[in-house]
């Protein structure tokens, strides 16, 4: 039983999302019978499977909604006071399903309100119909529907009974023979070749197997400690130039490149798994906020690691509330505004890189640059001479800050400062970046760019002193040997490396990480250029490179207190352990704590 009652928590919790997202659309289009038809049969599922394992309370919730939907089904119209209350049920049964998950049994309750709402909205839905002039076959009003059936074919309508009449209009209707009751008579023998089709021929898809979270995940645990062992074997091989190892090492290479991509495809799920609320929820807050807002996705079926997938569910929520009430006008100030009347949201995911970019757009009024200056002097977060001399790019960065809110009253759904720090705390744990472009009276474009997986990543392999340290490659945008003249020494330990054109900070790595040894002067050594998030690009100053491949992440949260600068560890060929550099943490504390540049001689 548990086993089934397991089996029915996954698949209805399926089949209820697919039910919300296709309600919604179902309201924007009430006379797409397909949709319909997908709601009702799921609904239906649902209602069944709930019967047959023993769930009262379930049953006769989804019984409720399926006979109100039927009514839709047979062409009664749709009233968003329907929709709503089917959705609602549609949440009462999954706060059911989550208690009943916790304590394997149905929690008591009562739902009569909402099941009466219901009956009341199927009765008037069915008043409307009964109200509607009935319509036979031919699409004629009031007419004899055999008499009609029989003239649309051509034939004289017969004197005889209407049970014979019925009989004839039965038979005479194509596909398989029925009689007078209307069930289907054996006939007349197929034709050579016309063999039965069994249950399996007609499955359509591939065949699909579940497989328990932490069976996937300790299988990949263990591709990447072979990932780590054929780097070693590699390494010794390429050492000791033993010839008879270089075919089989080779082959072993192929295989667990071979076994890795295959256990991260297990991982992966379509990014479109992530925003499948989204629609609801802008539903929800458009009859909230009293605006009009249109949804679009593009790019569902990218794929993105399980883990990374449900970390940026919550992000994604907050960006397109925030979009839906800061960003989207009212519907008069859009016309007044010379814009259509409904506002647009758009989701869009795609491959960029060797990383997946998630860009949230809308159409709406665009990020008050000025307004957020003002805030970010008044909550303490700059002085005014900072503020005036910060890019608009730079000040726009504000709304990331904790607390941090330009709207001048708290309601429901924001004014609380919340949201969009969360936003910014989950794209880093992940490893990942994000970037704001707005015009104003235009709009505003979120853009996260996320790694594909949190397990192996690729990185530059680098020296510092005696330290070897991993530069995570997404942050890398180029590497160089500077000339003297490109280096700007200002004092005070800061030199500026000129960039064709643009001056960026150069960043010795042996005070961070703890090296010793390392390479002071710029034009000695090898600076990476870097771009981060919230200080924009910077020269991190390492005296060689060594490499460039893929490496495992090894937490150290478990048995080290957190280190500035410090993302990870991971273990090298040679089997030492390196360092892998949180690009973003290092290069904002090094620019923060470094001297105003007036103090330089």
């Amino acid at each position: 039983m548990d086993d089934l009652l397991q089996e029915f928590l996954t698949e209805t919790g399926e089949n209820l999302d697919t039910v919300d997202r296709e309600l919604v659309r179902f309201e924007q289009e009430p006379n797409n019978a397909d949709i319909l038809r997908n709601i009702f049969r799921l609904v239906h599922t649902v209602k069944g499977t709930c019967g047959f394992i023993g769930l009262p309370r379930l049953e006769a919730l989804t019984h409720a909604a399926e006979s109100l939907i039927g009514q839709f089904r047979d062409g009664a119209s749709v009233s968003a006071i329907a929709v709503t209350a089917i959705l609602e049920t549609i949440d009462r049964v999954k706060d059911i399903l989550s208690e009943l998950a916790e304590k394997s049994e149905e929690p008591a309750g009562n739902d009569e309100n909402l099941i009466r709402e219901l009956g009341i909205l199927a009765d008037h839905a069915k008043a409307e119909l009964q109200q509607k002039p009935q319509r036979d076959v031919d699409g004629t009003d009031g007419a004899d529907p055999v008499a009609a059936y029989l003239a649309r074919h051509g034939g004289p309508v017969p004197t005889t009974s209407a049970e014979d009449a019925l009989d004839l209009v039965f038979r005479s209707a194509p596909g398989p023979q029925r009689g007078r009751d209307g069930r289907i008579e054996h006939t007349a023998a197929s034709e050579p070749g016309d063999e039965p089709v069994s249950r399996e021929q007609r499955q359509v898809g591939p065949a699909t197997l579940r497989v328990n979270v932490d069976t996937i995940e300790h299988l990949m645990t263990m591709v990447s400690e072979l990932v780590l062992t054929r780097n070693q074997l590699l390494e010794i091989s390429r050492k000791q130039g033993d010839h008879g190892l270089k075919a089989p090492l080779q082959r072993l290479s192929l295989i667990t490149a071979e076994l890795q991509d295959g256990v991260m495809k297990t991982r992966m799920q379509p990014i479109g798994n992530a925003w499948s609320k989204l629609p609801r929820i802008i539903r929800d807050l458009g009859a909230e906020l009293g605006k009009r807002i249109d949804l679009v996705t593009e790019g569902a079926d990218t794929e993105l690691d399980r883990q990374i997938l449900d970390m940026i569910k919550d992000p994604l929520m907050h960006m397109v509330r925030n979009c839906a009430d800061h960003a989207i006008e009212a519907p008069a100030e859009r016309l007044a505004a010379g814009k259509p009347e409904h506002g647009m949201i758009r989701v869009a995911a795609y491959h960029e890189g060797g990383s997946v970019t998630i860009a949230v757009t809308d159409d709406g009024r665009g990020l008050d640059i000025e307004r957020i200056r003002r805030k970010a002097v008044q909550q303490g977060l700059a002085t005014e001479a900072e503020i005036g001399r910060m890019s608009d790019a730079q000040a726009s960065r504000f709304i990331f800050h904790p607390g941090f809110s330009t709207a001048d009253s708290i309601t429901a759904i924001s004014g609380r400062g919340v949201g969009m720090d969360v936003v910014r705390q989950n794209v880093k744990e992940l490893g990942g970046r994000i970037a704001i472009e707005s015009h104003p009276g235009k709009g505003s474009v979120f853009s996260l760019a996320l790694p594909l997986t949190l397990a192996i990543s690729d990185g530059m392999i680098v020296t510092v002193g005696d330290q070897t340290l991993v530069v995570p490659l997404a942050h890398v945008v180029e590497s160089l040997r500077p000339d003297a003249r490109d280096v700007e020494h200002l004092g005070v330990g800061r030199s500026m490396l000129n960039v064709r054109g643009r001056f960026i900070p150069i960043l010795p790595l042996e005070g961070p990480v703890g090296a010793r040894g390392a390479i002071a002067d710029p034009t000695q050594a090898v600076l990476i250029v870097v771009d981060t998030e919230a200080a924009g690009q910077a020269a991190l100053l390492v005296d060689t490179i060594c490499d460039q491949r893929q490496f495992v992440i090894k937490s150290l949260d478990t048995h080290y207190r957190p280190v500035a600068g410090v993302a990870g560890a991971t273990i090298l060929g040679n089997g030492r352990v390196a360092l892998i550099l949180d690009v973003d943490g290092l290069v904002a504390s090094a620019v923060s704590a470094a001297p105003p540049l007036k103090d330089a001689a």
